[in-house]
């Protein structure tokens, strides 16, 4: 192998279908690939729905205690970065739609090489996620069981062995239902997440109004006192919960009129999330005092049982957290059997995971692998280093968008975009800052981690990957483009100049 086919295999790009401007196929071949079914609405639902849950149900008790009340600051922090790179997200998945989401925009921008590493992000983002939502929603089930039926499982089977308990079951048979329904296809999996996000807003708002009949000011008596180093800490540990923005990305390859709809429902999601996010914070702090946020299970649930007195507004509470959470795992775990079917289809992993149902279009293998595997950890890892890695692969993969966004811009002008950043280039460059000052607040634990995940990515890609690419054996230029029926069109060299 020569010096220059070697570096030809790092950085060779490639564009999805409908890349260039032609006509989107609404119903594509069947055996062959994924179907347009999704609304612009139902594609906001699944930002919403993979965004809003633990992070808000559940994650509080983690960020409070470190950043105290000025923990609104950390999310409104978090929803700053998150903005930033939402833009740039809806520019690239109005030019290059498909399900790979910031994969496929670093492979159309980057390269190989870069889109491999994105790919690996993705796949540790969305995995860890679903694992550590499936945790936070255990919680909530043992609280619903002990109130309604005075039972509750074992804490030998509802915690994780860190936590001095053998497997979390709860959050073992949360992965095995979103799986269950998973497989019956993405049009009915994205209707039953729309009646879910639905349930889950109206209980979120129900809960903001019982706190704040309990609201003291002088909980935020020590609010300029904060530090920025626990809302930094925070704001890292929060970012995981707008993992749900990319999965709008990832169902590029399922969504009607994809141009259009990407960037709507990634913007809409955000402005509702952000929203939600501030209200039930400001609601939760006023009506309880930032000390007892620590250690504390199923917080919300908590916070109104202590203001009314009673145990039903918890129960009412812990019922839509259920629902709600299990959404957030559903959109999680989509979003990781799309990357991974996009890889497969690539030939940077086995080409099995692309294998589609032709009666479901749903790709069958890539769905069971990543539900077991995420079963796994959420059985046997504890949530704050879950919750940790999600933010560390989260802000990885927006840190590369944003960087495609201005590299897209410098070599493809005239590439038909249907959302252009606002602010350009000040935007993008904020947000690769701010995503690189979030990083550095993890903890160094988490960082280490995520070396050695990336360590173990890239000795794939260079012992296997970039010799199974499908670019690979093609005549060696710049950039390739993939027409509508998913086949690499060699003898088209692209130039949007």
């Amino acid at each position: 192998m020569t010096r220059k086919h070697f570096t030809h295999q790092l950085f060779r790009r490639r564009l999805p279908a409908g890349t260039a401007g032609e006509e989107v196929l609404a119903e594509p071949n069947a055996a062959l690939g994924l179907k347009r079914s999704m609304t612009t609405f139902q594609l906001t639902m699944i930002g919403v729905g993979g965004t809003v849950g633990t992070g808000i149900f559940f994650i509080l008790s983690k960020a409070v205690p470190i950043a105290g009340s000025a923990v609104t600051i950390s999310f409104i922090l978090a929803a700053i970065v998150a903005g930033l790179t939402v833009v740039c997200y809806a520019e690239l998945a109005s030019a290059i739609p498909s399900s790979g989401s910031s994969y496929s925009f670093t492979y159309a921008t980057l390269g190989e090489l870069a889109a491999f590493a994105v790919g690996a992000c993705l796949l540790l983002e969305y995995g860890v996620s679903a694992a550590a939502v499936a945790v936070g929603w255990s919680e909530y089930v043992n609280l619903l069981l002990k109130n309604l039926i005075g039972w509750q499982f074992p804490a030998a089977l509802s915690a994780a062995p860190d936590a001095g308990g053998v497997m979390n079951l709860p959050a073992v048979i949360l992965v095995i239902l979103c799986m269950v329904l998973l497989l019956k296809g993405a049009s009915e999996s994205a209707k039953a997440n729309t009646i879910m996000v639905l349930i889950k807003l109206g209980v979120l708002v129900i809960f903001a109004a019982i706190a704040f009949t309990g609201f003291q000011t002088d909980h935020f008596a020590n609010f300029s006192d904060f530090k920025w180093a626990g809302v930094i800490g925070a704001t890292g540990t929060l970012f995981f919960s707008y993992i749900g923005l990319d999965a709008v990305a990832t169902a590029g390859g399922e969504v009607k009129n994809p141009h259009k709809a990407l960037p709507r429902a990634l913007i809409f999601a955000l402005l509702i999330v952000t929203s939600i996010y501030l209200l039930t914070t400001v609601a939760a702090l006023g009506a309880q005092k930032v000390s007892k946020f620590e250690g504390q299970e199923a917080s919300l649930a908590t916070i109104v049982q202590n203001v009314v007195g009673s145990t039903w507004p918890g129960t009412v509470l812990a019922i839509g957290a259920v629902i709600s959470i299990f959404s957030v795992t559903l959109i999680c775990l989509y979003g990781q059997t799309r990357i991974l079917y996009t890889m497969g289809r690539d030939g940077l992993v086995p080409r099995i995971f692309a294998k589609i149902n032709p009666t479901t279009h749903i790709p069958v293998a890539s769905t069971w692998m990543v539900c077991l595997g995420v079963a796994v950890l959420a059985g046997f890892l504890p949530l704050t280093l879950l919750a940790e890695l999600t933010s560390i692969g989260t802000l990885t993969a927006f840190t590369l968008v944003s960087i495609g966004v201005m590299i897209l811009r410098h070599t493809a002008p005239k590439l038909k975009r249907g959302f252009k950043v606002p602010f350009y280039p000040v935007t993008p460059i904020l947000s690769v800052a701010t995503c690189a000052y979030v990083t550095y607040g993890l903890a160094p634990l988490t960082l280490k981690a995520f070396g050695m995940w990336m360590v173990i990515a890239m000795s794939f890609y260079f012992l296997w990957s970039r010799r199974h690419s499908r670019l690979e054996g093609l005549k060696e230029h710049g950039m390739y483009l993939e027409d509508a029926n998913g086949e690499i069109r060699e003898d088209i060299v692209v130039n949007f100049r």
